[in-house]
């Protein structure tokens, strides 16, 4: 635990390698995930840097290995996974598969082949897969293309027949127009001899006949009457199959046309017009020769079963190859990414002498051993004789990153606060403390114990599922919630504990333990009051645990319920930013900032105690005082009563406790329980026998809101005090607080100032003094904005966590009102509505409070822990620890 609450040791240490050691040293460091290398060219762009032409190639087989993956998606087929990384890293070698089945490969430990000829490995394996593949695409594309000219040829023919031998008989001789190439005209069916037969046939008519997307059906056909103006006969006929389309393979609908015409110039507009529409046109034979059509759909039926044979064939050679390919394609993935990682990493080394390489970086101190034995084995294993060098760098170094060693549950909470911002080097840890405060504020809004078993089961399920969902590929919202998975189940049972807190059950009361409160009737009615069952401020007089369920049923339980969670919410509002305050004294102790501690924390520590702590002081002691006691301290009763003697005072009076006192009957004839005989005009602090001023000197229960207003508005002024001399203590309580503010803004930037002139003072020039004057101006803005800020904001901040009861107010409310309008008002009806009552109970239920409101707390919460606790000592522009780690490369590869 003491290692999160302050981030890792780091040292700045320099590294010389051999060149030719520097890849397997680097293979071997990125499995450490321990270093962090600064570059050290930074005025070189990345074109200019010495392995540019390595990370190029890794470049890419990652643009083929993409290539492949998307192949692979096109067929449907999923990349098999590589393993566990761990499992991956740790291996000795990794076989790249080629050929047949398995093709040679390169080691992926490195040690038994260098970097470089890993990737001329790897280069030769996937050019040839990429060249086979490519290659077959562009054959099944051709072979696509003519399938689908067959295709519309034979849907065009069987058509056009249909159409001459129902509509038009003995219309038009076709067009041959040779798919997109150009038409000429057909030869006319009658002979030349015949001068009726060329009569007849001057007044046939000509066709084009084709195929045309049926998205564009209409504006094709607009399109031909408004370039013909209206001179042409057209008519459509859908194909039932939709047709491949070869480049992006998607199904288009096509529909068959024939346009009749009788014009040179139409026809060339028409033959344009399909052009522009991508229309394929195709020549018939003459409609009038039986024989020759049915010939001819006959050979093109053959062709057509001949084309889709060679077509699946290509298709099939193509799915076992992505087969194989999905098999290996992650692996080679992974490969490639780590020796990527190693050519990018070796770009930002130096090479101040030939042969040798400089790198420097932040390491985390406990692994700057392994670090320089990772180091010296890579050059024992490549028999260099000159040896490497590992040592720390002179200080003084550059401000070290921030890393945390987290465990899977510490993770989300990390990450949690990181959102927000960075802790600084050795800076308190923020997500130390949100572990257990953010879930438990969590729970204070949304307390409930059935929402929040809810919850809690959900992050069991989680919980359950951990170890399949490590390995799973999951999406956005899914790894969200698996990293969260911790936080998801504290969250469910902190909302649980609160809920038995504050006895709620989907807004109803449980009488776990037996009430202590009882009406002395079995059937009460509205009005009855209801009594202790035992005797006030004894055990039996107290439910074991939360609040009694009768206040679930009492007039007054909102009265109730908002003044105890409103009292709870400001107590652990004012907890936790104290807490956040006292985390920047620890820090200035631990950094030795000595003006941070005395003249920050200290007034800070003394303006917050003076009026928030009190306030905390205050709430308890009104919840622990038997005002019952003091209250009938102060009230006539006549001796002859039976209230006379009551067990219920319990106030000590001259040296004796719950003492009844008889005054002799004086005045009206009625006493107060310690001995004043009451005249009928007394005051309340004639009556009280306490003497603590005020106008009840003590014996009424005071407002606190406006106790505490007054400490500031009405100095010495206690309406109602709950201990002798409070207005002293006040005062003076307030005199510190007012005295803290001007030491906070004034103190820090005087020293500052007259130790930044001692240093000065043996030589004093215009320029320093300048220099000096505008230092010190930016020390006090400093100073004012940061005095500002926790003034106001420990007022603002308080009144924040207000949310706290709020929030549990509504969803309180939210669950009471939807069992009454959703389920009472139906169960007396009939079984069918009491069903559908109940489906809208849980519809709503689900719907608003077990999503909604979960989200709606969560947000608050996290609102809580960013701005009212954090921003009391947390800086958050630390700069984030990015070891060179292989795992989280490829980890984020297969997310």
């Amino acid at each position: 635990m003491s290692r999160w609450f302050r981030s890792e040791h780091m040292e700045y240490i320099s590294l010389i390698v051999n060149e030719d050691a520097a890849h397997d040293c680097l293979a071997d460091l990125g499995k450490l995930s321990a270093i962090q290398f600064t570059d050290l060219n930074p005025d070189l762009t990345p074109f200019q840097r010495r392995y540019v032409s390595y990370v190029r190639r890794c470049d890419e087989l990652e643009r083929k290995l993409r290539f492949f993956a998307s192949e692979c998606d096109n067929f449907g087929l999923n990349l098999e996974t590589a393993g566990d990384v761990d499992a991956f890293l740790e291996s000795s070698a990794a076989v790249v598969r080629s050929g047949s089945g398995l093709a040679a490969g390169a080691p992926a430990g490195g040690k038994g082949a260098s970097g470089t000829q890993l990737l001329e490995s790897l280069e030769g394996e996937l050019e040839g897969y990429e060249s086979q593949l490519r290659e077959l695409n562009a054959y099944s594309e051709k072979l696509t293309r003519e399938y689908n000219e067959k295709v519309e040829l034979q849907e065009v023919l069987e058509k056009a027949r249909r159409f001459f031998m129902t509509d038009a008989p003995r219309l038009a001789v076709s067009e041959l127009s040779g798919g997109r190439g150009g038409s000429k005209p057909g030869a006319l069916l009658a002979g030349a001899h015949d001068d009726e037969a060329r009569a007849d046939l001057d007044m046939r008519f000509s066709s084009i006949t084709g195929v045309v997307s049926t998205e564009e059906k209409v504006r094709f056909e607009r399109m031909i009457f408004r370039a013909t103006r209206g001179n042409c006969y057209v008519r459509f006929a859908p194909i039932k199959q939709p047709i491949t389309d070869p480049e992006t393979g998607s199904l288009i609908e096509k529909c068959v046309f024939i346009v009749f015409f009788k014009s040179l110039s139409i026809e060339t507009k028409l033959k344009k017009i399909c052009d522009a529409f991508f229309a394929h046109r195709y020549s018939l034979p003459d409609m009038d020769d039986a024989p020759a059509v049915d010939r001819m759909l006959t050979e093109n039926a053959q062709e057509l079963v001949d084309s889709r044979t060679v077509l699946l064939k290509n298709q099939d050679t193509r799915f076992r190859l992505c087969q194989m390919l999905a098999q290996h394609t992650e692996r080679w993935t992974w490969i490639v990414l780590r020796e990527k990682a190693v050519y990018h990493t070796l770009n930002m080394f130096k090479a101040d002498v030939s042969g040798m390489l400089r790198g420097e970086g932040w390491v985390i101190s406990e692994s700057f051993e392994d670090v320089r034995s990772s180091v010296n084995r890579a050059h024992s294993d490549m028999d260099h004789n000159m040896p490497s060098h590992v040592d720390q760098v002179a200080k003084p170094w550059p401000t070290p990153p921030t890393h945390f060693t987290t465990n899977k549950f510490t993770y989300g909470y990390q990450e949690f606060v990181n959102t927000y911002g960075i802790p600084r080097y050795r800076e308190a840890n923020p997500a130390l403390f949100t572990a257990a405060t953010f879930p438990f504020l969590f729970g204070v809004m949304y307390g409930d114990i059935g929402h929040g078993l809810f919850l809690f089961c959900a992050g069991l399920y989680l919980l359950w599922n951990e170890e399949k969902n490590d390995k799973a590929k999951l999406d956005e919202l899914t790894g969200g919630l698996h990293a969260g998975r911790y936080m998801l189940a504290m969250m469910g049972f902190f909302a649980v504990y609160a809920g038995l807190v504050y006895n709620d059950c989907f807004s109803l009361g449980l009488n776990l333990f037996g009430s202590r409160w009882s009406f002395g009737s079995d059937s009460p009615e509205e009005g009855d009051v209801a009594e202790m069952t035992g005797q006030y401020g004894d055990g039996d007089s107290v439910y074991p645990f939360g609040l009694d369920p009768m206040w679930h049923v009492a007039q007054n339980e909102l009265l109730f319920f908002n003044s105890f969670k409103m009292k709870l919410s400001v107590i652990f509002g004012i907890f936790q930013m104290f807490s956040g305050t006292c985390l920047k004294g620890i820090n200035a102790i631990y950094f030795g900032k000595r003006l941070d501690f005395l003249f920050e924390f200290l007034p800070m520590v003394a303006f917050a105690c003076s009026l928030f702590v009190y306030m905390v002081i205050l709430i308890f002691m009104k919840w622990s005082i038997n005002w019952n006691s003091r209250m009938l301290s102060a009230t006539c009763i006549d001796p002859a009563s039976d209230g006379w003697g009551s067990a219920d005072y319990q106030e000590t009076v001259n040296g004796q406790t719950g003492v009844w006192v008889d005054c002799g009957g004086g005045g009206d004839g009625t006493c107060t329980p310690w001995g004043y005989a009451c005249s009928g005009n007394d005051s309340t602090a004639d009556k009280c026998p306490l003497d603590f001023g005020g106008s009840g000197d003590g014996c009424q229960p005071p407002n606190l809101i406006t106790t505490l207003i007054n400490i500031a508005l009405a100095p010495g002024t206690v309406d109602e005090p709950m201990y002798k001399g409070q207005a002293g203590i006040q005062n003076l309580l307030l005199a510190i607080a007012g005295l803290s503010v001007p030491v906070l803004l004034c103190a820090k930037p005087y020293f500052m100032s007259k130790a930044a002139a001692t240093q000065h003072h043996s030589a004093h020039d215009d320029d320093d003094d300048d220099d000096e004057e505008h230092g010190f101006g930016e020390i006090i803005i400093h100073q004012a904005i940061e005095t500002i800020e926790f003034v106001l904001g420990m007022v603002s901040n308080t009144a924040s966590y207000l949310r706290l009861w709020a929030l549990s107010l509504a969803h309180s409310e939210l669950a009471t009102v939807f069992w009454e309008k959703a389920m009472l008002s139906t169960l007396n009806l009939n079984w069918f509505a009491t069903f559908i009552g109940y489906g809208v109970f849980a519809g709503t239920t689900f719907g608003v409070l077990l999503m909604m409101d979960v989200l709606e707390c969560f947000l608050h919460a996290l609102r809580l822990h960013w701005v009212e606790f954090q921003n009391k000592f947390f800086a958050a522009d630390g700069i984030r620890f990015a070891p060179y780690s292989f795992k989280q490369i490829l980890t984020d590869a297969s997310a």
